[in-house]
């Protein structure tokens, strides 16, 4: 193109896209993150494909499990040096989300100089435009559209990196056909629009040019995956978008974009859909509206809306009235708003709901004509609080501000025609068998919406239910409903909705839509009875068809299962597949104890491996998983990209099912955490683990307790530890590892630089095992948390430890419970706690180290600066060691839990203790459980803490007390330690 021929062009860009599109109050501010850094997925969900718009926000929280993200000024080049750029590309999203201001930004910003500039044509072209064409050539199409490219002038597209932009492909008048359109390289020949479309899009026509498509994730669908090069998808708000969002439609009013926040935040579904910018703003006018006038708040009569049908009431009411934004104040008076209202939303809501059907979003002055709407109606300032108007070369196009509301305006005419057609609304031509009363009619749209492709009259058949509620009725009762008749219609349809969940219906996206459809009717029963079920975890033996299809529904929109899904005890093979669609969208899910056996995890392994896939979290602990099953979710790892923790415990995956996960681990890169704790995978198991962690490094908590590692397996895993620079947690307790295992896994810590906690508890670890230990204490540098419990130490095995401790700087927790350690060892141990810095917590239980073993580490504790917790369980103290550690107490000022249980130190002992509480104020936690104390030591104790109230726990427990003094004391502890948790 010419130089003058590109100027002229910029200056026609700029001056039909310089000025940003409205969306909703779209600035700068809410702009740049969402719109020029836009999701790279590879291509569309199951959920995208199937289900409405607003059931794929719902059903997905809002959230969609991407992992990578494409800059805009990025959107058109090669990924990586070796690549191409695309020639088709396709960005989706949601209706409302900002595809058609996301398109006039790029626009705007490439006619600027700001973007893309290897880029030397764009040719920016809607779908709105295309539907008043019957036929067109290549040529005419972009003549007719940018006229002021001269015939010569298109010679352009041959030459330099030209875009053609396709924006709205879901308003296009009909479906593209790829499989049946004829195949045209002619630019000249006139062909039908729509295989025109597909022809520039398979590369016949314009096979040089670069095409952008932007559409709703449905409508995309029209488009084979072989021929997108590049798909991407616009992202909803976030929090703090919505509220900078909110901020801006009300600059003037400091505190109310707060207000309505609270509101928004306090009601999940209205909070998921604001995620979407226009129902962000149709939904903050509304709010705004309530708030500014005391109306919907928790003080006046009207309580805050809870359904979307009572936002969409609101709004129409509002609207219809004048009262909506400021630009309405001087519409007529109510009493005319009234007429006029009754009149538009006739003759508006039936070409709302036969566009509907059709699937036509875009309306015309024709269109407008034949539905009998009143054009100056429409051209007055009512028009601007429903539709949108765009000027045409050839005629005016009107479309919905937003989809749910040509969606609600269909719901309310149907509502209103039901009352009084004999025929059936959903028959075009109006000639059926008869059909009269409104439950026919309604029971009529049930049907339909159920066999509708696409969820597409979901949330019509939502709304229509809604209109029915008491709530919505008074809101509307004059306009297009008649007041209180909603009555006589509610049982019934509630009657006719929860018929849809019987025994013989199975779980689907339209029962599911019934009970949403249920909600909005404010019938909320069933759905309440089971969601307490679930917080109670007491729906075990309950789950009947119609409760599923509760569970399923509860699944996706409560609070409940946000976090964490506990479905533990409750499920079957029958239930679990019914729930499979609901289940993917889940974060947390725990199955535990369900007696699951392989056949569940062939259906589990097809939800992991769906890219639908949210789940990160998922516990099967505790069933009846053998080898054939841990391959079945194996295999499911290899393209799973969300789950990170999965537990496995006590099935009985054996061997082979261990070396299936190990090969899978070979190529996830996403799994952090794997519990293997108690499947019998033996010291061959532990040798396929041990082979994957030689090449993962993403895997960083590891359980394979109780498993008969044995020392063969130890050894595998410590070769592994060598080279694995991933894995955090190692959990290896009651293994069968004697001090060979034991000597190679130390030889591995040596070397190892990430390993923070290992996990020996109840081996065979003799003194030769622990002279091993202390050996890579001294020279490693990461480990932090070291279970020994259970083991064979005896005194010469813990002295050589303590002397490592003496020396070591990162250990933080030690447990040798139960390990035969006698006085030498617990000298030892004061001994490293004098000079030791970074041991936080020590564990000495069951270990008989007297009194004399506790002045060692009374003396210690003078001196020691970190040791905030100290377990000396049955351990053999009496009075002369409490004494001792009374005054330690009275000097240290770093200890906060203390564990005394099953010792001797008597009344004594406790007066001692007791004497130092007075001054010590860092002990949190005490248990003197078990300690001989009797009524005058534990009264000794209760009235130490008269000026302590830091404490938190105390037991007492066990001391020969007595019922009443145990109350009597109970009642003196929380007197002067009201914070204090006692147990008596």
């Amino acid at each position: 193109m010419e130089d003058s021929g590109m100027q002229k062009h910029l200056e026609v860009l700029l001056s039909k896209y310089g000025v940003s599109v409205d969306l909703g109050l779209l600035s700068e501010k809410t702009a740049p993150e969402r719109l020029t850094n836009l999701l790279l997925i590879e291509g569309l969900t199951d959920l995208q494909l199937k289900e409405h718009d607003f059931t794929q926000i719902e059903t997905t929280r809002g959230q969609r499990h991407v992992s990578k993200t494409i800059p805009l000024e990025r959107l058109f080049l090669p990924l990586s040096r070796v690549s191409i750029p695309p020639r088709i590309s396709v960005t989706v999203g949601v209706a409302g989300i900002g595809k058609t201001t996301l398109v006039t930004q790029y626009v705007s910003m490439w006619a600027r100089g700001e973007i893309s500039k290897d880029i030397s044509v764009v040719l920016p072209l809607n779908f709105r435009e295309l539907n008043i064409y019957e036929k067109l050539s290549a040529e005419r199409l972009i003549r007719s559209a940018f006229p002021h490219i001269s015939e010569t002038g298109l010679t352009f597209l041959g030459s330099g990196q030209v875009l053609l932009i396709l924006d709205g492909l879901d308003e296009f008048k009909v479906p593209l056909d790829f499989s049946n359109t004829l195949a045209c390289t002619d630019p000249k020949k006139e062909i039908p629009v729509d295989n025109l479309i597909t022809n520039i899009i398979r590369g016949n026509l314009f096979p040089e040019v670069s095409v952008w498509v932007t559409s709703r994730p449905t409508a995309a669908s029209q488009i084979p995956g072989g021929l997108v090069d590049r798909m991407t998808e616009i992202r909803g708000f976030n929090e703090g978008e919505i509220q900078s969002y909110l901020s801006q439609m009300f600059p003037d009013s400091q505190g109310l974009p707060g207000q309505i926040l609270s509101q928004v935040q306090a009601n999940k579904a209205l909070y998921l859909m604001c995620t979407v910018p226009s129902f962000c703003q149709l939904c903050g006018t509304v709010l705004g509206y309530l708030v500014r006038n005391g109306l919907g708040c928790q003080t006046s009569e009207l309580a805050p809306p809870r359904t979307l049908s009572e936002i969409y009431a609101w709004y129409f009411k509002m609207a219809l009235c004048g009262e909506a934004p400021d630009r309405l104040r001087e519409s007529p008076r109510i009493e005319q708003a009234v007429h006029s209202g009754r009149k538009l939303m006739g003759t508006l809501g039936r070409m709302a709901f036969h566009g509907l059907l059709r699937k036509k979003y875009v309306f015309y002055e024709q269109d407008m004509k034949t539905f009998g709407v009143d054009l100056p109606l429409l051209q007055s300032s009512l028009c601007g609080c429903f539709l949108l108007r765009e000027d045409t070369p050839a005629s005016s196009a009107y479309r919905f501000i937003h989809l749910t509301l040509q969606e609600f305006a269909a719901a309310a005419y149907y509502y209103s025609a039901a009352k009084r057609a004999i025929f059936d609304l959903f028959t075009e031509n109006g000639m059926s068998w008869p059909k009269l009363g409104f439950l026919t009619h309604f029971k009529s749209a049930v049907q339909r919406a159920l066999q509708e492709d696409h969820g597409q009259l979901d949330v019509f058949l939502r709304f229509l239910s809604g209109l029915l509620s008491p709530r919505v009725n008074s809101l509307l009762a004059g306009w297009f409903l008649g007041r209180d008749e909603h009555g006589s219609y509610r049982a019934q349809a509630v009657a006719h909705l929860q018929g849809h969940l019987r025994a013989d219906a199975p779980v689907s996206s339209g029962t599911v839509n019934a009970l949403r459809c249920l909600h909005e009717l404010q019938h909320t029963e069933l759905a309440g009875a089971v969601e307490e079920a679930l917080k109670s975890e007491s729906l075990a033996g309950q789950l009947d068809p119609m409760r599923c299809s509760a569970l399923a529904y509860l699944l996706q929109v409560s609070e409940v299962c946000a976090q964490e899904t506990s479905l533990t005890r409750c499920l079957n093979y029958a239930i679990l597949k019914s729930l499979l669609p609901q289940l993917l969208y889940c974060r947390s899910l725990r199955l535990d104890n369900n007696q699951f056996q392989d056949n569940v995890m062939e259906l589990l392994g097809s939800v992991l491996s769906s890219k639908d896939c949210h789940i990160q979290k998922i516990s099967l602990a505790e069933n009846q998983i053998h080898n054939k099953g841990a391959k079945a979710l194996a295999r499911s790892l290899l393209v799973n990209r969300s789950l990170t923790v999965l537990d496995l415990r006590n099935n009985s995956i054996g061997p082979q099912g261990a070396k299936a996960l190990a090969d899978s681990l070979k190529i996830n890169r996403v799994l952090i955490s794997l519990s293997l704790q108690n499947n019998v995978i033996k010291d061959e198991g532990a040798k396929f683990i041990a082979d994957a962690l030689m090449v993962n490094h993403m895997l960083s908590m590891l359980q394979l307790s109780s498993n008969s590692v044995g020392n063969d397996g130890s050894k595998a895993l410590a070769e592994a530890l060598k080279v694995n620079q991933g894995l955090i947690t190692l959990d290896l307790q009651s293994n069968s590892i004697s001090d060979a295992g034991v000597a190679a896994l130390t030889r591995a810590l040596c070397i190892n630089h990430t390993l923070l906690s290992l996990n020996l508890r109840e081996n065979s670890i003799s003194p030769d095992g622990a002279q091993e230990i202390a050996s890579a204490l001294r020279s490693n540098q990461a480990l932090q948390n070291l279970d020994l419990t259970a083991n064979l130490l005896h005194d010469q095995g813990a002295q050589a430890i303590a002397a490592a401790v003496k020396e070591n700087r990162v250990l933080r927790t030690l447990h040798l419970q139960w390990n035969f350690i006698q006085v030498n060892a617990a000298k030892a141990l004061g001994q490293a706690l004098q000079f030791n810095r970074s041991l936080t917590s020590l564990d000495l239980q069951e270990n008989a180290i007297g009194d004399e073993g506790m002045m060692a580490l009374a003396r210690a504790l003078k001196m020691n600066t970190s040791l905030t917790a100290l377990y000396l369980q049955v351990a053999s103290i009496g009075v002369l060691g409490a004494q001792a550690l009374g005054d330690a107490l009275a000097v240290n000022k770093t200890l906060e839990i203390l564990d005394l249980r099953g010792n001797s130190i008597g009344a004594a002992g406790a007066k001692a203790i007791a004497n130092a509480l007075k001054i010590n104020s860092s002990l949190r936690m005490l248990n003197l459980q078990e300690n001989s104390l009797g009524m005058d030591g534990a009264i000794c104790i209760a009235t130490a803490l008269t000026n302590n109230h830091g404490f938190k726990h105390i037991n007492l427990q066990g001391n020969h007390i007595g019922e009443s003094g145990a109350r009597m004391i109970s009642e003196a502890i929380k007197t002067n330690a009201p914070d204090c948790i006692v147990e008596m």
